[in-house]
Protein backbone atom coordinates (compact mmCIF):
# COMPACT_ATOMS: atom_id res chain seq x y z
CA UNK A 1 0.00 0.00 0.00
CA UNK A 2 2.81 2.64 0.88
CA UNK A 3 4.38 2.13 -2.89
CA UNK A 4 1.28 2.25 -4.45
CA UNK A 5 0.30 5.51 -2.58
CA UNK A 6 3.93 6.63 -3.55
CA UNK A 7 3.57 5.73 -7.23
CA UNK A 8 -0.11 7.80 -7.49
CA UNK A 9 1.59 10.77 -5.66
CA UNK A 10 4.87 11.12 -8.33
CA UNK A 11 2.41 10.06 -11.30
CA UNK A 12 0.36 12.90 -10.90
CA UNK A 13 3.07 15.03 -9.76
CA UNK A 14 5.12 14.39 -12.93
CA UNK A 15 2.07 15.69 -15.15
CA UNK A 16 2.90 19.36 -13.99
CA UNK A 17 6.49 18.68 -14.04
CA UNK A 18 6.89 17.17 -17.78
CA UNK A 19 10.33 16.70 -18.10
CA UNK A 20 11.90 15.46 -14.70
CA UNK A 21 10.08 14.35 -11.59
CA UNK A 22 13.02 15.97 -9.78
CA UNK A 23 12.00 19.33 -11.08
CA UNK A 24 8.98 20.87 -9.67
CA UNK A 25 7.65 24.61 -9.09
CA UNK A 26 7.40 26.00 -5.59
CA UNK A 27 3.92 27.28 -4.77
CA UNK A 28 2.96 29.48 -2.20
CA UNK A 29 -0.54 30.57 -1.40
CA UNK A 30 0.52 33.29 0.71
CA UNK A 31 3.01 34.55 -2.65
CA UNK A 32 2.34 38.03 -0.98
CA UNK A 33 3.61 37.56 2.65
CA UNK A 34 7.07 36.55 0.69
CA UNK A 35 7.32 39.13 -2.21
CA UNK A 36 11.33 39.17 -2.03
CA UNK A 37 11.96 35.11 -2.72
CA UNK A 38 10.62 35.53 -6.42
CA UNK A 39 11.79 38.94 -7.49
CA UNK A 40 14.52 40.00 -5.56
CA UNK A 41 14.20 43.74 -6.15
CA UNK A 42 11.20 43.64 -3.65
CA UNK A 43 13.74 42.81 -0.81
CA UNK A 44 13.34 45.37 1.92
CA UNK A 45 9.46 46.78 0.46
CA UNK A 46 8.08 46.00 3.84
CA UNK A 47 10.91 47.02 5.74
CA UNK A 48 13.17 44.93 8.02
CA UNK A 49 11.72 41.28 8.71
CA UNK A 50 11.94 37.56 9.48
CA UNK A 51 9.66 35.51 7.88
CA UNK A 52 8.78 31.57 7.42
CA UNK A 53 5.88 29.16 6.45
CA UNK A 54 5.48 25.74 6.60
CA UNK A 55 3.77 24.05 3.56
CA UNK A 56 2.00 20.65 3.86
CA UNK A 57 0.95 19.79 0.27
CA UNK A 58 -1.47 16.66 0.67
CA UNK A 59 -1.18 15.88 4.14
CA UNK A 60 -1.52 12.55 5.39
CA UNK A 61 0.04 10.80 1.78
CA UNK A 62 3.60 9.03 2.70
CA UNK A 63 6.27 11.14 0.40
CA UNK A 64 3.79 14.08 -0.42
CA UNK A 65 5.55 17.58 -0.96
CA UNK A 66 7.01 19.25 2.21
CA UNK A 67 8.29 23.12 2.14
CA UNK A 68 9.74 24.72 4.65
CA UNK A 69 10.95 28.33 4.22
CA UNK A 70 12.52 31.19 6.35
CA UNK A 71 14.33 34.56 5.35
CA UNK A 72 15.68 37.89 6.33
CA UNK A 73 15.90 41.63 5.58
CA UNK A 74 17.54 44.70 6.37
CA UNK A 75 16.76 47.67 5.03
CA UNK A 76 19.57 50.35 5.68
CA UNK A 77 17.01 52.81 5.90
CA UNK A 78 15.64 51.44 8.76
CA UNK A 79 18.38 50.80 10.09
CA UNK A 80 20.35 54.68 9.94
CA UNK A 81 17.07 55.89 11.42
CA UNK A 82 15.22 57.63 8.28
CA UNK A 83 11.31 59.43 8.82
CA UNK A 84 10.36 57.10 5.72
CA UNK A 85 12.95 54.69 5.12
CA UNK A 86 10.51 52.99 2.68
CA UNK A 87 10.40 55.73 0.43
CA UNK A 88 14.02 57.39 1.53
CA UNK A 89 16.18 54.32 1.88
CA UNK A 90 18.14 53.42 -0.99
CA UNK A 91 19.50 49.85 -0.11
CA UNK A 92 18.43 46.73 1.22
CA UNK A 93 19.88 42.76 1.82
CA UNK A 94 18.10 39.82 2.21
CA UNK A 95 19.28 36.13 2.92
CA UNK A 96 16.91 32.86 2.21
CA UNK A 97 16.47 29.56 2.75
CA UNK A 98 14.06 26.88 1.24
CA UNK A 99 13.93 23.18 2.02
CA UNK A 100 11.40 20.97 -0.38
CA UNK A 101 11.34 17.23 0.46
CA UNK A 102 9.52 15.53 -2.12
CA UNK A 103 9.59 11.32 -2.33
CA UNK A 104 13.13 10.49 -2.97
CA UNK A 105 14.28 14.08 -3.42
CA UNK A 106 15.32 16.99 -1.03
CA UNK A 107 16.06 20.25 -2.14
CA UNK A 108 17.93 22.87 -0.34
CA UNK A 109 18.13 26.19 -1.68
CA UNK A 110 19.88 29.14 -0.26
CA UNK A 111 19.59 32.97 -1.93
CA UNK A 112 21.28 36.33 -1.37
CA UNK A 113 19.06 38.96 -2.59
CA UNK A 114 20.78 43.02 -3.07
CA UNK A 115 18.09 45.30 -4.14
CA UNK A 116 19.07 49.26 -4.65
CA UNK A 117 15.71 52.29 -4.89
CA UNK A 118 15.67 54.89 -7.39
CA UNK A 119 13.10 57.89 -5.89
CA UNK A 120 10.87 58.62 -9.15
CA UNK A 121 8.49 61.18 -7.50
CA UNK A 122 7.48 62.03 -4.05
CA UNK A 123 5.70 58.59 -3.45
CA UNK A 124 7.31 56.45 -6.20
CA UNK A 125 10.17 53.73 -6.08
CA UNK A 126 11.95 52.64 -9.06
CA UNK A 127 14.01 49.11 -7.39
CA UNK A 128 16.80 46.99 -9.11
CA UNK A 129 17.08 43.85 -7.69
CA UNK A 130 19.47 40.90 -8.02
CA UNK A 131 19.93 37.81 -6.19
CA UNK A 132 22.49 34.37 -6.69
CA UNK A 133 21.21 31.37 -5.80
CA UNK A 134 22.90 28.08 -4.73
CA UNK A 135 20.67 24.47 -4.53
CA UNK A 136 21.57 21.52 -3.40
CA UNK A 137 19.09 18.47 -4.54
CA UNK A 138 19.67 14.97 -2.78
CA UNK A 139 18.53 12.00 -4.58
CA UNK A 140 17.67 9.02 -2.34
CA UNK A 141 18.12 6.01 -4.58
CA UNK A 142 16.64 3.87 -1.89
CA UNK A 143 13.10 5.69 -1.87
CA UNK A 144 12.37 5.22 -5.94
CA UNK A 145 8.87 4.29 -6.68
CA UNK A 146 8.26 2.43 -9.84
CA UNK A 147 7.35 4.87 -12.15
CA UNK A 148 10.95 6.60 -11.45
CA UNK A 149 12.79 3.27 -12.28
CA UNK A 150 11.39 3.75 -15.89
CA UNK A 151 13.17 7.03 -16.06
CA UNK A 152 16.90 5.83 -17.64
CA UNK A 153 18.75 8.64 -16.21
CA UNK A 154 17.14 8.40 -12.77
CA UNK A 155 17.25 4.51 -12.73
CA UNK A 156 20.99 4.59 -12.82
CA UNK A 157 20.95 5.77 -8.85
CA UNK A 158 18.99 3.16 -7.59
CA UNK A 159 20.34 2.23 -3.89
CA UNK A 160 22.63 4.83 -3.67
CA UNK A 161 23.02 8.44 -2.22
CA UNK A 162 23.40 10.93 -4.90
CA UNK A 163 23.98 14.99 -4.75
CA UNK A 164 23.72 17.37 -7.39
CA UNK A 165 24.93 21.08 -6.76
CA UNK A 166 24.03 23.98 -8.88
CA UNK A 167 24.58 27.94 -8.80
CA UNK A 168 22.40 30.53 -10.42
CA UNK A 169 21.58 34.11 -11.06
CA UNK A 170 18.22 36.18 -9.85
CA UNK A 171 17.22 39.62 -11.47
CA UNK A 172 14.26 41.76 -10.59
CA UNK A 173 12.52 45.22 -10.91
CA UNK A 174 9.75 47.00 -9.29
CA UNK A 175 8.13 50.01 -9.44
CA UNK A 176 6.77 50.89 -5.58
CA UNK A 177 4.08 52.87 -3.88
CA UNK A 178 3.01 52.55 -0.80
CA UNK A 179 -0.59 51.53 -1.90
CA UNK A 180 0.75 49.60 -4.90
CA UNK A 181 3.63 47.92 -6.88
CA UNK A 182 3.99 46.22 -10.47
CA UNK A 183 7.02 43.86 -10.57
CA UNK A 184 8.77 41.58 -13.03
CA UNK A 185 11.82 39.55 -12.08
CA UNK A 186 13.47 36.41 -13.59
CA UNK A 187 14.81 33.44 -11.70
CA UNK A 188 17.44 31.22 -13.06
CA UNK A 189 18.48 33.37 -15.06
CA UNK A 190 21.32 30.56 -16.76
CA UNK A 191 18.83 27.95 -16.41
CA UNK A 192 21.18 25.90 -14.01
CA UNK A 193 23.97 25.80 -16.32
CA UNK A 194 26.86 25.82 -13.44
CA UNK A 195 26.51 22.83 -11.85
CA UNK A 196 28.72 19.97 -10.14
CA UNK A 197 28.07 16.62 -8.55
CA UNK A 198 25.68 14.06 -10.56
CA UNK A 199 23.65 15.06 -13.35
CA UNK A 200 20.50 13.28 -12.57
CA UNK A 201 18.39 16.28 -13.78
CA UNK A 202 18.64 19.21 -16.76
CA UNK A 203 19.26 22.00 -14.48
CA UNK A 204 15.91 24.31 -13.72
CA UNK A 205 14.87 26.28 -16.81
CA UNK A 206 14.35 30.02 -16.40
CA UNK A 207 10.88 31.28 -15.09
CA UNK A 208 9.14 34.43 -15.34
CA UNK A 209 7.31 36.56 -12.96
CA UNK A 210 4.97 39.45 -12.66
CA UNK A 211 3.95 40.45 -9.64
CA UNK A 212 1.70 43.29 -8.42
CA UNK A 213 -0.81 44.52 -5.55
CA UNK A 214 -2.89 47.07 -4.57
CA UNK A 215 -3.97 48.00 -1.12
CA UNK A 216 -6.47 50.62 0.35
CA UNK A 217 -7.89 51.76 3.69
CA UNK A 218 -11.49 52.48 3.44
CA UNK A 219 -11.81 53.93 7.24
CA UNK A 220 -10.35 53.53 11.00
CA UNK A 221 -11.11 49.72 11.13
CA UNK A 222 -11.44 48.28 7.48
CA UNK A 223 -9.01 47.88 4.81
CA UNK A 224 -8.37 45.70 1.79
CA UNK A 225 -5.64 44.56 -0.32
CA UNK A 226 -5.31 42.47 -3.79
CA UNK A 227 -2.62 41.07 -5.64
CA UNK A 228 -2.13 39.21 -8.75
CA UNK A 229 0.95 36.82 -9.69
CA UNK A 230 1.87 35.30 -13.05
CA UNK A 231 4.82 32.58 -14.03
CA UNK A 232 6.16 31.34 -17.00
CA UNK A 233 8.35 28.66 -17.91
CA UNK A 234 9.38 26.64 -21.57
CA UNK A 235 8.61 23.55 -19.35
CA UNK A 236 5.52 24.00 -17.40
CA UNK A 237 1.96 25.40 -18.08
CA UNK A 238 1.37 29.34 -16.97
CA UNK A 239 -0.09 29.62 -13.91
CA UNK A 240 -1.68 33.03 -12.65
CA UNK A 241 -2.75 33.17 -8.83
CA UNK A 242 -4.92 36.19 -7.78
CA UNK A 243 -5.65 36.86 -3.90
CA UNK A 244 -8.04 39.32 -1.71
CA UNK A 245 -7.76 40.19 1.56
CA UNK A 246 -10.02 41.76 4.40
CA UNK A 247 -8.13 43.56 7.26
CA UNK A 248 -10.63 44.55 10.29
CA UNK A 249 -9.55 46.73 12.93
CA UNK A 250 -6.16 46.29 12.11
CA UNK A 251 -6.20 43.42 14.15
CA UNK A 252 -7.23 40.18 11.88
CA UNK A 253 -7.62 39.31 8.24
CA UNK A 254 -9.57 37.01 6.38
CA UNK A 255 -9.26 36.16 2.32
CA UNK A 256 -9.63 33.83 -0.63
CA UNK A 257 -7.24 32.80 -2.91
CA UNK A 258 -7.60 31.05 -6.52
CA UNK A 259 -5.06 29.76 -8.93
CA UNK A 260 -6.37 29.53 -12.18
CA UNK A 261 -7.14 25.93 -13.29
CA UNK A 262 -5.45 24.32 -10.08
CA UNK A 263 -6.87 25.54 -6.91
CA UNK A 264 -8.60 27.77 -4.59
CA UNK A 265 -8.15 28.51 -0.77
CA UNK A 266 -9.10 30.29 2.19
CA UNK A 267 -6.98 32.09 4.17
CA UNK A 268 -7.24 33.97 7.75
CA UNK A 269 -4.71 36.09 9.87
CA UNK A 270 -3.85 38.29 12.46
CA UNK A 271 -1.61 40.91 13.87
CA UNK A 272 -0.06 41.53 17.41
CA UNK A 273 2.97 43.59 18.72
CA UNK A 274 5.69 43.46 16.04
CA UNK A 275 3.98 39.88 14.63
CA UNK A 276 2.22 38.65 11.86
CA UNK A 277 0.60 35.10 11.31
CA UNK A 278 -1.23 33.58 8.54
CA UNK A 279 -2.93 30.12 7.68
CA UNK A 280 -4.47 29.03 3.84
CA UNK A 281 -6.28 25.78 3.72
CA UNK A 282 -5.89 25.15 0.00
CA UNK A 283 -7.95 22.75 -2.11
CA UNK A 284 -7.57 21.82 -5.96
CA UNK A 285 -10.36 22.41 -8.18
CA UNK A 286 -11.81 19.14 -9.58
CA UNK A 287 -10.37 19.40 -12.92
CA UNK A 288 -7.04 20.13 -12.00
CA UNK A 289 -4.12 17.56 -12.12
CA UNK A 290 -3.85 17.70 -7.87
CA UNK A 291 -4.47 15.09 -5.83
CA UNK A 292 -7.64 15.20 -3.68
CA UNK A 293 -7.40 16.97 -0.14
CA UNK A 294 -6.26 19.83 0.68
CA UNK A 295 -3.10 22.00 1.40
CA UNK A 296 -2.25 23.80 4.88
CA UNK A 297 0.14 26.60 4.75
CA UNK A 298 1.22 28.26 7.47
CA UNK A 299 3.01 31.86 7.97
CA UNK A 300 4.79 33.90 10.47
CA UNK A 301 6.32 37.30 10.13
CA UNK A 302 8.38 39.53 12.72
CA UNK A 303 9.10 43.29 12.54
CA UNK A 304 12.68 43.81 13.18
CA UNK A 305 12.23 47.65 13.96
CA UNK A 306 8.46 48.34 13.71
CA UNK A 307 5.12 46.91 15.72
CA UNK A 308 2.10 46.79 13.09
CA UNK A 309 0.53 50.34 13.61
CA UNK A 310 -0.41 52.59 10.88
CA UNK A 311 1.85 55.72 10.84
CA UNK A 312 -0.54 57.47 8.44
CA UNK A 313 -4.14 57.07 8.37
CA UNK A 314 -4.75 55.73 5.05
CA UNK A 315 -1.86 52.98 5.76
CA UNK A 316 -2.68 49.17 5.18
CA UNK A 317 -0.22 46.87 7.64
CA UNK A 318 -0.38 43.92 5.00
CA UNK A 319 -0.36 42.98 1.61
Amino acid sequence: MKNITCVIVVLIWGLSTVSSLAQNRKYVSQFSEFQSYFNPALTGYEGSVVRGFVRNQWGGIEGAPMTYFVNAELDFGELAGEMDPALMGKNAVSVNFLQDNFGAFRESELMLNYASRIRLTERHNLRLGAGINYQSIRLDGNSLTAEELNDPTIANYIGTFSNMNTVDFNLGIALTHAKYYFSYGVQRVTGGEIQNGDEFMDGYPAEQMIMAGYREALGENLAVSANGFYRSRKDLPEVFDFNLKLLMRDMFWVGLGHRVNYANSVQAGFLFGKFRAGYVYEYPMAKSYLLSGGVHEFSLVFNIFRPNERRETDEVLIW
